[in-house]
């Protein structure tokens, strides 16, 4: 292969391939050497050409840059850094080590962890000053052409975002099994082929769990009852800020899952289907001081991480694993910005959850800052205005925002909404007035700076915790599977398992958990702010207790299809209520309930006012529908809805209807069976207009018309 090495621009980072070659840029502020690897194929355990980028010809500034000429999309390669090594300065270059380029946008099939462990394992006769002997298993990064794809004219959907309906899913677990009956399970084909399944639940948005690089075998756990190893099966845990992850992809040939996610996500907004990615910034998976470098590490410690001050040896750590990217730095927010766009320009996809987002609020001493530069930066940037960005508001060093995340135009995870609706269904006492907010939008949270109920991202249930399930089947976490002797996970779940820990034969108490799950399904789809449900929650998802399955790559995690035959009642319920939902913008409010007018009126269960100051195990309110218009551009209806979570039964006074108009039962949860909610048309008036009897654990929507 005839190559010729030239200047090079330092204007883009990555790898950018033209009609004749690749441009190549990388930041690094201390390197004294920067090398260039090639390699012809992913399992080559050496390169077949390194160059030496000369840094009067290939650097500018604080970029090294160089054009290869001879070489295009699907070039594999890596780079080697050399400069100071002194971790009480904060400096980690080391020469002998192998890095992947941070802006890379996609890496060959391999493990990180996999190929150092390998190394340890032969002893040091394997390592050569540090340096990786054997390259086969260790991932390189692939040249990828972005104007190679046919969007077919595809765009981002910019759906509204009070109309949005999302469903938290993880990409390889909802396939995975041989139930999903998918042709390639596990991947973003697989996914493909269970759009249909998606487009008839009525979701708007896929929120997936981590799909940027990341190594499941960073894990070294041992499941203590089988033996065997355990997975980083979620992927919090970033390796490739650029590119979709390899494995979750059927074709694994270099750049293939570039192509792949683009398929599925051009099919996914065929169907109307947005597609939200949760992105990890707040941390890397090169760890503390006993970590490994692959890349970051080994380009500029002391810029991409926090570093305490005066012992730069170790990590600040405010994400819960080893580090905290430096998010305050310009290079570093760059960076962060930049993937953003990446990802929504050349990728498409309509938005991110941040995890730990408050991590993204520090400054380089690791105190969050009022005004942090990152956060307005992304909600002011123009590439990413119509992007959706969802804040989970807190961080593990304490930083907690909820209701307060700076920087604009967030959206935030409303944990108060999940915490509190737990309570009431639980049937906590005095929990009726808390409960009455969060279902109202949080307003006592998001009321200010002109903010709105779409501000709310309201959950039950989330991958970190329980199933849906599993809060009405268990009392405690079953996390002995982890290998953590069930110390991991939270020991406060608000969570009742109705008398029988776990899975039971017991048609009472079974029976009194469908409907306690359609309690919360009721409560979610009801409620002002942006719903958010679980995969597979709408069919009884379990994960057998475990409310912390991070490295359950199996049955644990994995969504059972067979269940959807099963729990075909709770799946019907969940479909005509998401229907009902976005038949009725009454539930879609884009603001706040007015002090002045009657949009809502609450009642306790004799049709008064409440004492909101004694409310108990009730409550009801009225949505006016009145200056409201659906779709077809008239005054949506009334709504009454009503629940008990006591454990007596009571009658109530339902507000009158107006003039020649009744109310008609859509949804009543203590009944049985798929009439527990009304296909959308069908549903019939009451025979007692003005009483209503809610067994114990009932919840009842009622319709005007």
């Amino acid at each position: 292969m005839s190559l010729q090495f030239l200047d090079g621009k330092p204007n883009a980072f990555g790898a950018l391939p033209t009609a004749d070659g690749v441009n190549f840029a990388v930041f690094s502020r201390g390197a004294v050497r920067v090398f260039l690897d090639l390699f012809e194929a992913a399992e080559d355990a050496q390169p077949y050409a390194t160059i030496e980028l000369d840094p009067v010809k290939n650097k500018t500034g604080d970029v090294w840059h160089v054009f290869v000429k001879g070489i295009g999309a699907g070039a594999l390669y890596l780079y080697r850094v050399d400069g100071e090594y002194n971790p009480p300065r904060g400096d980690r270059f080391n020469v002998n080590k192998y890095l992947l380029d941070p802006y890379a946008k996609a890496f060959t099939r391999g493990s990180v962890f996999r190929s150092y462990n390998l190394q340890r394992t032969r002893g040091l006769a394997g390592i050569e000053n540090g340096k990786l002997s054997d390259l086969s298993d260790f991932p390189k990064c692939v040249v990828v052409d972005d104007t190679a794809f046919d969007w077919q004219g595809d765009r981002p959907l910019h759906l509204p975002l009070n109309r949005t309906i999302l469903y938290e899913a993880h990409l390889r677990g909802f396939t995975a099994s041989e139930t999903s009956q998918v042709s390639a399970p596990g991947t973003y084909k697989g996914f493909i082929e269970k759009i249909p399944y998606l487009k008839e639940l009525g979701i708007t948005a896929i929120e997936f769990l981590p799909v940027f690089e990341f190594d499941e075998d960073e894990n070294g756990n041992i499941n203590q009852r089988t033996g065997e190893k355990l997975a980083n099966y979620w992927g919090y845990s970033t390796i490739g800020f650029f590119a979709p992850k390899t494995t979750f992809s059927s074709d694994v040939s270099p750049g293939a899952p570039v192509r792949e996610f683009k398929e599925l996500v051009r099919q996914l907004h065929l169907a109307g289907i947005e597609v939200i990615l949760d992105v990890v910034f707040n941390h890397t998976a090169e760890g503390n001081e006993h970590g490994y470098t692959f890349s970051m590490r080994g380009f500029e410690n002391s810029v991409y991480y926090l570093l305490p001050p005066n012992e730069k040896q170790y990590y600040m750590n405010y994400s819960g694993c080893g580090n905290t990217i430096n998010a305050a730095h310009p290079i570093v927010s760059r960076f962060i910005i930049d993937c953003l766009r990446y990802w929504v320009s050349e990728m498409h996809v309509d938005g991110f959850r941040f995890d730990l987002a408050s991590a993204l609020t520090r400054d380089r001493n690791g105190n969050v800052q009022g005004f942090p530069f990152l956060t307005s930066a992304i909600a002011e940037d123009p590439v990413l205005a119509g992007a959706k960005i969802i804040a989970e508001p807190w961080d593990c060093g304490g930083g907690y925002h909820v209701g307060g995340f700076p920087g604009g135009r967030w959206s935030e995870w409303n944990d108060r909404f999940r915490n509190d609706i737990r309570r009431f269904l639980r049937g906590d006492h005095h929990l009726a007035t808390a409960a009455a907010t969060r279902v109202a939008g949080s307003s006592d949270l998001y009321n200010h700076s002109g903010r709105m109920p779409t501000a709310s991202i309201n959950f039950i249930t989330a991958h970190d915790g329980f199933t849906l399930n599993d809060v009405v089947s268990y009392n405690g976490k079953h996390n002995d599977e982890n290998g953590e002797g069930n110390r991991d996970g939270s020991d406060d779940n608000l969570s009742y398992n109705r008398g029988f820990e776990g899975p039971t034969h017991n048609p009472k108490i079974e029976n009194l958990r469908v409907q306690i799950i359609k309690n919360f399904l009721l409560c979610l789809m009801t409620s002002q702010g942006v719903p958010m449900m679980l995969m597979g929650d709408e069919f009884r998802r379990t994960q057998q207790g475990n409310n912390n399955a991070y490295c359950q790559d199996n049955a644990i995690s994995w969504v059972d299809w067979d269940f959807a035959v099963t729990y075909a009642d709770v799946l019907t319920f969940t479909k005509r209520l998401i229907a009902l939902r976005k038949a009725h913008p009454v539930f879609m409010r884009s603001r706040f309930f007015s002090e002045h007018n009657p949009e809502i009126e609450w009642f306790d269960a004799e049709g008064k006012v409440p004492d909101w100051a004694n409310a108990g195990r009730f409550l009801a309110f009225r949505l006016r529908g009145a200056g409201i218009k659906n779709d077809s551009g008239i005054d949506d209806n009334d709504l009454y809805i009503a629940g008990n979570t006591d454990i007596y039964d009571v009658t109530i006074t339902v507000p009158s209807p107006a003039k020649d108009k009744k109310w008609y039962r859509v949804a009543d949860t203590s009944v049985a069976g798929p009439d527990s909610i009304a296909e959308a048309g069908k549903e019939e008036p009451l025979i007692e207009q003005k009483r209503y009897v809610l067994p114990a654990n009932g919840f009842v929507i009622l319709m005007e018309k």
